[in-house]
């Protein structure tokens, strides 16, 4: 019981909105979504974060789950190949530099938090430039350190995308607290499905089509009024 409330605080620790890792500067398209009037309300925003979030759960998921299991196998090679096949997935500058960057935050932190020789190793070749240093690889990695289940890191994954666009939803659509909650408690509901297919996917697997997402994103680059950083 001792151990699994200890697990159980670091899981909360890390899922945390206030982790200072940088989440709240990106929208995940949304704000260019809003702009563009593809997203104006509940409905069109449920919409929206279902597809960011099955967007992920099949690229950035499946990623995550490999570089989990490698860390326990002590196979540093496959967490360098999941790293690299994230940022393979990400078809826009704006979303290479939001997993770049907060995959860096978070492994920087995890390094002030507690001593790992994997983690350091990874985080100095991020430094180097010899990896690209995704915030999915730097998620499967503390919590594969924490004692952290991979059910638990898949579920903490996809709940940070669907934050992310929810919370960001608050500042530039018109919708209320109550239109998030229920469009988060919503699609939680299919974490199970999502999870029992990504698990058995392998890195050759992934895939990231939806193309309206790297058009927002391209028009988000050119934009001169903006609140995130995509």
């Amino acid at each position: 019981m001792t151990a699994n409330a200890i697990t159980l605080m670091h899981l909360l620790e890390f899922t945390d909105s206030t982790l200072p890792v940088g989440t709240f500067s990106f929208s995940n398209g949304l704000e260019t979504a809003a702009e563009q009037r593809l997203v104006h309300d509940a409905a069109t925003l449920e919409t929206y974060t279902r597809e960011v979030a099955l967007q992920a759960a099949f690229s950035d998921g499946v990623a995550a789950l490999h570089a989990f299991r490698a860390y326990h196998l002590r196979a540093y090679p496959a967490i360098l190949e999941a790293d690299r096949q994230v940022i393979l997935c990400k078809m826009n500058a704006e979303a290479r530099q939001m997993t770049q960057r907060m995959g860096r935050k978070l492994a920087e932190l995890s390094g002030e938090i507690f001593r790992d020789s994997m983690l350091r190793t990874w985080l100095e070749q991020i430094r180097s430039q010899q990896t690209p240093g995704c915030y999915p690889v730097a998620q499967a990695l503390v919590y594969a350190r924490c004692g952290i289940s991979e059910t638990a890191l898949f579920c903490a994954h996809q709940y940070g995308v669907m934050s992310m666009v929810l919370s960001a939803a608050l500042r530039c659509v018109r919708v209320s607290h109550y239109d998030t909650q229920r469009i988060l408690f919503r699609l939680s509901e299919q974490m199970q499905d999502l999870y029992d297919e990504a698990r058995q996917m392998s890195l050759d697997d992934m895939y990231t089509f939806v193309p309206q997402v790297d058009i927002l994103a391209s028009l988000h680059e050119k934009g001169t009024q903006r609140m995130f950083m995509n």
